[in-house]
Protein backbone atom coordinates (compact mmCIF):
# COMPACT_ATOMS: atom_id res chain seq x y z
CA UNK A 1 0.00 0.00 0.00
CA UNK A 2 1.45 3.41 -1.24
CA UNK A 3 0.20 6.94 -0.04
CA UNK A 4 1.54 9.58 -1.97
CA UNK A 5 0.61 13.55 -1.31
CA UNK A 6 -2.23 14.90 -3.40
CA UNK A 7 -3.72 18.23 -3.80
CA UNK A 8 -7.42 18.94 -3.23
CA UNK A 9 -8.55 18.44 -7.14
CA UNK A 10 -7.60 15.65 -7.49
CA UNK A 11 -8.56 13.77 -4.06
CA UNK A 12 -10.39 10.98 -6.43
CA UNK A 13 -8.16 9.83 -9.43
CA UNK A 14 -7.85 7.45 -11.98
CA UNK A 15 -5.23 7.38 -14.17
CA UNK A 16 -5.75 4.95 -17.55
CA UNK A 17 -8.13 2.71 -15.59
CA UNK A 18 -9.48 -0.31 -17.33
CA UNK A 19 -11.70 -3.56 -16.07
CA UNK A 20 -12.14 -6.32 -18.51
CA UNK A 21 -14.16 -9.24 -16.84
CA UNK A 22 -14.27 -12.81 -18.45
CA UNK A 23 -17.08 -14.83 -19.22
CA UNK A 24 -15.41 -18.27 -19.41
CA UNK A 25 -12.65 -17.41 -21.71
CA UNK A 26 -13.81 -14.87 -23.18
CA UNK A 27 -12.45 -11.34 -22.21
CA UNK A 28 -15.22 -8.92 -21.51
CA UNK A 29 -14.00 -4.70 -21.16
CA UNK A 30 -16.17 -2.81 -19.10
CA UNK A 31 -14.02 0.17 -18.61
CA UNK A 32 -11.57 1.70 -21.52
CA UNK A 33 -8.36 3.69 -20.22
CA UNK A 34 -10.26 5.64 -18.26
CA UNK A 35 -8.88 9.41 -16.65
CA UNK A 36 -11.11 10.85 -14.31
CA UNK A 37 -10.49 13.43 -11.61
CA UNK A 38 -12.74 14.55 -8.72
CA UNK A 39 -12.34 17.25 -6.39
CA UNK A 40 -12.89 16.47 -2.26
CA UNK A 41 -15.99 17.61 -1.92
CA UNK A 42 -17.53 17.35 -4.84
CA UNK A 43 -20.99 15.45 -5.91
CA UNK A 44 -20.76 14.50 -9.15
CA UNK A 45 -23.13 11.98 -11.02
CA UNK A 46 -22.77 9.41 -13.42
CA UNK A 47 -24.77 8.49 -16.19
CA UNK A 48 -25.35 6.42 -19.19
CA UNK A 49 -27.08 3.33 -20.44
CA UNK A 50 -27.17 -0.09 -18.50
CA UNK A 51 -24.08 -1.76 -19.68
CA UNK A 52 -22.02 1.60 -20.10
CA UNK A 53 -19.62 0.62 -16.85
CA UNK A 54 -21.27 3.09 -14.07
CA UNK A 55 -21.70 0.47 -11.57
CA UNK A 56 -18.09 -0.94 -12.07
CA UNK A 57 -16.64 2.73 -11.71
CA UNK A 58 -18.26 3.48 -8.78
CA UNK A 59 -17.12 -0.15 -6.97
CA UNK A 60 -13.81 0.65 -8.40
CA UNK A 61 -14.18 3.98 -6.17
CA UNK A 62 -15.54 2.25 -3.62
CA UNK A 63 -12.64 0.15 -3.08
CA UNK A 64 -15.07 -3.24 -3.50
CA UNK A 65 -13.23 -4.01 -7.04
CA UNK A 66 -9.80 -3.30 -8.05
CA UNK A 67 -8.87 -2.24 -12.15
CA UNK A 68 -7.27 -4.64 -14.54
CA UNK A 69 -4.72 -1.88 -15.67
CA UNK A 70 -3.98 1.46 -14.45
CA UNK A 71 -4.13 2.97 -11.16
CA UNK A 72 -6.97 4.41 -8.60
CA UNK A 73 -5.89 6.75 -5.88
CA UNK A 74 -8.38 8.02 -3.56
CA UNK A 75 -6.67 11.26 -1.22
CA UNK A 76 -3.31 9.35 -2.40
CA UNK A 77 -3.50 5.72 -1.50
CA UNK A 78 -3.18 3.34 -4.10
CA UNK A 79 -6.36 1.14 -4.25
CA UNK A 80 -5.05 -1.35 -6.71
CA UNK A 81 -2.01 -2.23 -4.61
CA UNK A 82 -3.96 -3.10 -1.56
CA UNK A 83 -4.76 -6.80 -0.42
CA UNK A 84 -8.50 -7.44 0.09
CA UNK A 85 -8.23 -7.35 3.79
CA UNK A 86 -6.18 -3.49 3.29
CA UNK A 87 -9.12 -2.54 1.16
CA UNK A 88 -12.35 -3.72 3.91
CA UNK A 89 -10.05 -1.87 6.35
CA UNK A 90 -9.76 1.15 4.10
CA UNK A 91 -13.64 1.16 2.95
CA UNK A 92 -14.53 1.17 6.81
CA UNK A 93 -12.95 4.20 7.49
CA UNK A 94 -13.94 6.17 4.85
CA UNK A 95 -16.84 5.33 2.58
CA UNK A 96 -20.36 4.88 2.78
CA UNK A 97 -22.71 3.12 1.08
CA UNK A 98 -26.33 3.98 -0.04
CA UNK A 99 -27.91 1.17 -2.37
CA UNK A 100 -31.39 1.35 -4.58
CA UNK A 101 -32.41 -1.39 -2.37
CA UNK A 102 -31.99 -0.44 1.50
CA UNK A 103 -30.52 -3.63 2.74
CA UNK A 104 -31.62 -2.80 6.35
CA UNK A 105 -31.83 -5.75 8.57
CA UNK A 106 -35.76 -6.40 9.03
CA UNK A 107 -35.45 -7.52 13.05
CA UNK A 108 -33.07 -4.92 14.31
CA UNK A 109 -34.67 -1.12 14.83
CA UNK A 110 -33.95 1.98 13.38
CA UNK A 111 -30.83 2.50 15.44
CA UNK A 112 -29.73 -0.78 15.33
CA UNK A 113 -29.33 -0.56 11.30
CA UNK A 114 -27.52 2.38 11.42
CA UNK A 115 -25.20 1.11 14.50
CA UNK A 116 -23.85 -2.12 12.34
CA UNK A 117 -20.84 -0.49 10.66
CA UNK A 118 -19.70 0.43 14.07
CA UNK A 119 -19.61 -2.80 15.77
CA UNK A 120 -16.47 -4.02 13.50
CA UNK A 121 -14.60 -0.42 15.64
CA UNK A 122 -13.81 -0.88 18.96
CA UNK A 123 -15.96 2.08 20.37
CA UNK A 124 -17.91 0.96 23.23
CA UNK A 125 -21.47 0.13 23.19
CA UNK A 126 -22.43 3.64 24.69
CA UNK A 127 -20.78 5.33 22.02
CA UNK A 128 -22.00 3.27 19.25
CA UNK A 129 -25.45 4.06 20.05
CA UNK A 130 -25.34 7.62 20.75
CA UNK A 131 -23.44 7.91 17.16
CA UNK A 132 -26.35 6.37 15.98
CA UNK A 133 -28.87 8.28 17.61
CA UNK A 134 -27.00 11.49 15.98
CA UNK A 135 -26.91 9.93 12.48
CA UNK A 136 -30.46 9.66 12.81
CA UNK A 137 -31.06 13.12 13.76
CA UNK A 138 -29.20 14.44 10.60
CA UNK A 139 -31.48 12.12 8.25
CA UNK A 140 -34.35 13.62 10.24
CA UNK A 141 -35.32 10.32 11.91
CA UNK A 142 -34.64 10.63 15.47
CA UNK A 143 -38.16 9.98 16.34
CA UNK A 144 -38.03 6.68 14.73
CA UNK A 145 -35.40 4.87 16.13
CA UNK A 146 -36.97 2.40 18.02
CA UNK A 147 -39.11 1.14 14.69
CA UNK A 148 -38.15 -1.55 12.86
CA UNK A 149 -38.01 -1.14 9.07
CA UNK A 150 -41.61 -2.28 8.36
CA UNK A 151 -42.91 0.34 10.44
CA UNK A 152 -41.34 2.47 8.13
CA UNK A 153 -41.92 3.96 4.67
CA UNK A 154 -39.41 3.59 1.83
CA UNK A 155 -38.79 6.77 1.87
CA UNK A 156 -37.83 6.76 5.73
CA UNK A 157 -35.87 3.58 5.36
CA UNK A 158 -33.68 4.93 2.49
CA UNK A 159 -32.91 7.54 5.17
CA UNK A 160 -32.20 4.47 7.79
CA UNK A 161 -29.86 3.51 5.02
CA UNK A 162 -28.02 7.08 4.70
CA UNK A 163 -27.22 7.41 8.56
CA UNK A 164 -25.62 4.10 8.57
CA UNK A 165 -23.86 5.28 5.71
CA UNK A 166 -22.81 8.28 7.41
CA UNK A 167 -22.43 7.36 11.07
CA UNK A 168 -18.41 6.01 10.91
CA UNK A 169 -18.77 9.83 9.08
CA UNK A 170 -16.62 8.38 6.07
CA UNK A 171 -14.83 10.82 3.79
CA UNK A 172 -17.16 9.58 0.49
CA UNK A 173 -20.42 8.21 -0.12
CA UNK A 174 -21.26 6.42 -2.98
CA UNK A 175 -24.88 5.87 -4.15
CA UNK A 176 -26.06 3.58 -6.19
CA UNK A 177 -29.22 4.67 -7.47
CA UNK A 178 -30.61 5.76 -4.45
CA UNK A 179 -34.04 6.64 -5.41
CA UNK A 180 -34.80 4.29 -8.23
CA UNK A 181 -37.27 2.62 -5.57
CA UNK A 182 -38.97 5.85 -4.57
CA UNK A 183 -41.91 8.03 -5.61
CA UNK A 184 -41.16 11.12 -6.87
CA UNK A 185 -41.57 13.16 -3.66
CA UNK A 186 -39.60 10.62 -1.45
CA UNK A 187 -37.06 10.65 -4.31
CA UNK A 188 -36.48 14.37 -3.59
CA UNK A 189 -36.08 14.03 -0.10
CA UNK A 190 -33.75 12.02 -0.11
CA UNK A 191 -31.89 14.28 -2.75
CA UNK A 192 -32.23 17.23 -0.78
CA UNK A 193 -30.55 15.33 2.10
CA UNK A 194 -27.73 14.67 -0.34
CA UNK A 195 -27.11 17.91 -1.28
CA UNK A 196 -27.00 19.13 2.50
CA UNK A 197 -24.56 15.97 3.35
CA UNK A 198 -22.59 17.49 0.76
CA UNK A 199 -22.47 21.40 1.32
CA UNK A 200 -22.87 21.34 5.29
CA UNK A 201 -20.72 17.92 5.84
CA UNK A 202 -18.32 18.41 3.11
CA UNK A 203 -18.59 15.07 2.26
CA UNK A 204 -17.36 13.91 -1.26
CA UNK A 205 -21.01 12.14 -3.11
CA UNK A 206 -20.53 9.85 -6.56
CA UNK A 207 -23.84 8.69 -7.49
CA UNK A 208 -24.83 6.65 -10.11
CA UNK A 209 -28.27 7.47 -11.40
CA UNK A 210 -30.60 7.19 -14.47
CA UNK A 211 -32.93 9.52 -13.02
CA UNK A 212 -32.22 13.35 -14.52
CA UNK A 213 -33.96 15.09 -11.91
CA UNK A 214 -31.26 13.34 -9.28
CA UNK A 215 -28.23 13.91 -12.04
CA UNK A 216 -29.66 17.99 -11.37
CA UNK A 217 -28.70 18.14 -7.79
CA UNK A 218 -25.20 17.23 -8.86
CA UNK A 219 -22.28 19.92 -9.53
CA UNK A 220 -21.34 17.76 -12.48
CA UNK A 221 -22.64 14.78 -14.69
CA UNK A 222 -20.32 12.62 -16.23
CA UNK A 223 -21.69 10.59 -18.96
CA UNK A 224 -20.23 7.07 -19.72
CA UNK A 225 -21.33 4.63 -23.05
CA UNK A 226 -19.53 1.36 -23.71
CA UNK A 227 -16.72 1.76 -21.27
CA UNK A 228 -15.46 5.54 -22.30
CA UNK A 229 -16.38 9.19 -21.12
CA UNK A 230 -18.05 11.07 -23.15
Amino acid sequence: MTTEATNGSDFIRLDDVGKVYYRGKEPIEVLKQLHLTMPEGAFEALMGPSGSGKSTLLNLIAGLDSPSSGSVRISGQELGRMTEAQRAHWRSQNVGFIFQTYNLLPVLTAAENVELPLLLTRLPSSERKERARVALRVVGLEDRADHRPDQLSGGQQQRVAIARAIVTDPKIIVADEPTGDLDRTSADQILELLVRLNRELKKTIVMVTHDPAAAERATIVRRLDKGALI
